[in-house]
């Protein structure tokens, strides 16, 4: 496993789930138990895994990005490893270990609506210790996608931020999932170490207040929300076809990380990643449709 990064600093290093989508595009009738067989639409397998998703948005809008996501020594592994590698991301930082699987997410697609699969093998297995420091100390931003996933990783995660901001990163978190019991009060309890924290409206309905300087909150075709200590700011999302909202929020998070390390202002940032999440719905899958930043600026409402 190798992290060197040659001396160059990278804009994003982000921390998390590495493993692919099977995504079916299914009808009413599907799935069906019993022994019974449903034709599907179409079905594909694309790069999944919130964190690995938001690598490649910032890498398509320009960012210099790397990913440290625990993968295995198997088939799905190296299909990780190869896209994350094709589409400009940095993958040298992520463990393979020899004796887990790659975790796996079997998505099934009707409409605007998914129901989810998550099978976490490797993910789970990614710690602290795992992740070189040189990547670390290198970043200007450290993110953590599906934080509710990363078990290994969530113990060591306060220091590891703290000496990624140390260093003069900026930091945050998308918990990507259930905020309820203990790891919702371990998110309250590491918000305050944060720069930013990306919740959804459920997540943040069920946090409630917590202590961190700037809390963004997606609100799907209705936009997001910016609040901190100088108020709350908004952003309408463009009007799009969608086709699948597979990965939406990770290309949000992409625009709006790479929007301010860019030097947008708080509102302006935030309608960059509307428009970053608004268009990756184009197509089947987190990634295909995915814009760059001349598209996602031309999109911002």
């Amino acid at each position: 496993m190798s992290g060197d990064t040659g001396g160059r600093v990278i804009d994003l290093l982000v921390l998390g789930d590495c493993n692919p989508d099977l995504l079916l595009t299914v009808g009413d009738d599907a799935p069906r138990f019993g022994q019974g067989e449903a034709i599907v639409d179409a079905g594909r397998l694309q790069v999944g895994g919130s964190a690995a998703i938001a690598a490649c948005a910032a890498a398509r809008l320009g960012g210099a990005t790397a990913m440290v996501g625990a993968v295995g020594d198997d088939l799905f592994g190296r299909f990780m490893l190869d896209e994350l590698a094709a589409r400009g991301v940095d993958a040298g930082g992520c463990p393979v270990l020899p004796d887990v699987d790659t975790g796996l997410t079997v998505a099934l697609v009707r409409g605007d609506d998914r129901a989810i699969l998550t099978a976490p093998g490797a993910i789970a297995a990614l710690t602290a210790d795992m992740v070189p420091r040189d990547l670390v100390s290198s970043a200007r931003h450290v993110h953590v996608g599906s934080y509710h996933l990363v078990e290994g990783l969530r113990p060591g995660l306060p220091a590891l931020l703290a000496e990624a901001r140390d260093a003069g990163a900026s930091v945050s978190v998308d918990p990507q999932g259930d905020v309820t019991g203990v790891g919702g009060d371990e998110l309250r309890a590491l918000a305050p170490l944060l720069d930013v924290l990306f919740l959804n409206e459920a997540e943040a309905a069920a946090l409630g207040q917590v202590d961190c300087p700037l809390v963004v909150v997606k609100r799907g075709a209705a936009g997001a929300v910016a609040r901190s200590a100088e108020g709350e700011v908004s952003a309408r999302a463009p009007a799009v076809d969608v086709v699948d909202a597979t990965g939406a929020g990770d290309a949000f998070d992409a625009g709006f990380i790479v929007g301010r390390l860019s030097g947008l202002a708080i509102r302006e940032a935030l309608a960059l990643a509307c428009a970053c999440g608004a268009l990756s719905t184009r197509a089947l899958g987190g990634v295909a449709a995915q814009p760059s930043m001349d598209e996602a600026k031309a999109a911002m409402a």
